[in-house]
Formats: C-alpha cells, structure tokens, sequence
C-alpha cells in the first residue's frame, strides 16, 4: 500500500486517480502509523512554501516523514512537495524544508517574455540518469509554479529550459521529486509513476528479504 500524504495541499485526488491508472493500491492518509507501515510514500502539494510546512507541522508529519525516509522508505514529492524536500525555501522569508535533499527553494528570476508564474508543457533534459529517467530525454511535461529547487548537481537528474536550467527531477538516496505534475502529464507522467511504482515494490521486496531470519544485510 502506498500513501499519499494529507495536508491539505490539493491535487490530492488527481493524484490517486493517476495511481489507480498504473495499478497502485493507494490511500490518502495523515495517519502516522499508515505513514510509517506503508510501502512508499507521495508528497503532492499546490500553494505556498511557507504555510505547507506549518500545516505538515501542526498535523506531527514532518518527523514522521523523516523518520519513514531514514528507514529507506521511498519517497515522491510533487512539484510544492519536492520543494518541501529540500531544507528551506525562501518564500515569504526564509523558512525551513524536511531537510531530506541539500538545497534551498528560490524564486524564479523574472525575464523578459518569460512569465512567472512558469506554466505549461516543456521538454525534459536528462543531467543524470535515476530510477524514475529511462526515456524521458525530449519529452513535454506540464509545469506550474513560481518556485525552483537550487540542488548540488549530484541531486539534479533533469532540467526544462525556462531561461535557466529548471530543475525538473531530483533525487538523493530513496527520495525522488518532480517539480512539473505527472498527473497531468499524459502517458509522459503516467510512466514515471509507474516506475515509481516498481522502484517502490523493488525496494519492499529487498526489505523483506534482508529481514529473514538468518539472512545477513545486504
């Protein structure tokens, strides 16, 4: 079972109806223990920096989160939810993050004929290659947001180009992010949750094996 993680940020039903597409069995939860005993996890979110983290906050979510993420259990955040990833955003003064992935969440800079907020389809650039890349070098994705994760180039998978390189897809360990909306995607994004799918069952799999008894670690 995969959670997707309640705190009111929105989108959460487009999410699940994306997941039900790919064949998860998914639940919209803020449930601590559903947290903790789920196979992976989703992050979604429309909105505001600042005020999702202190909705994540008052609901007791943000230990809980790095507690399920330091026991290796995957993690996909989408768009605000990958920025909450990092340790601070700076909208609305500077404000802390889950501190999963090194980086800070900045504003878009404005540019000449390049509006913010950066809204629409662009295409993908892969800078690496991770669990959730095979394939999408060229290919459109939806974007909506004024926000962009400044990440070390060992976290920044894939870029759009929107007058700098946009960070598009991130990664550190078991914790993914997609700043543009899979959901809304097409089949684009329905294949990336559907490797999401796959890394998270992988990693179950390798879980439960490694706790046999009499079977060392890995």
């Amino acid at each position: 079972m995969m959670i997707v993680i309640d705190y009111d940020a929105g989108n959460t039903a487009n999410v699940l109806r994306a997941l039900a597409q790919v064949g998860v069995e998914a639940r919209l939860s803020a449930n601590p223990q559903e947290i903790l005993a789920s196979d992976g996890l989703i992050l979604p979110g429309v909105g505001a920096f600042p005020t999702a983290m202190q909705e994540l906050e008052k609901r007791g979510l943000v230990s809980v989160i790095q507690e399920a993420v330091a026991d290796g259990k995957p993690l996909l955040g989408i768009c605000l939810g990958m920025q909450l990833l990092l340790e601070s955003g700076l909208e609305n003064g500077q404000n802390s993050g889950l501190g999963l992935i090194p980086g800070v969440c900045r504003r878009i800079p404005d540019q000449a004929g390049l509006p913010v907020p950066h809204m629409g389809w662009n295409d993908l650039q892969i800078q690496q290659s991770s669990a959730l890349t095979a394939g999408l070098e060229g290919q459109s994705v939806y974007f909506v947001h004024s926000y962009y994760t400044d990440v070390p180039k060992e976290y920044l998978d894939v870029t759009a180009d929107y007058g700098l390189p946009i960070p598009a897809m991130i990664h550190r360990g078991s914790v993914f992010g997609c700043q543009f909306h899979p959901e809304k995607s097409g089949a684009v994004g329905l294949g990336i949750l559907e490797k999401f799918k796959e890394y998270v069952y992988e990693n179950t799999a390798r879980y439960r094996y490694q706790r046999r008894p009499g079977r060392p670690p890995f």
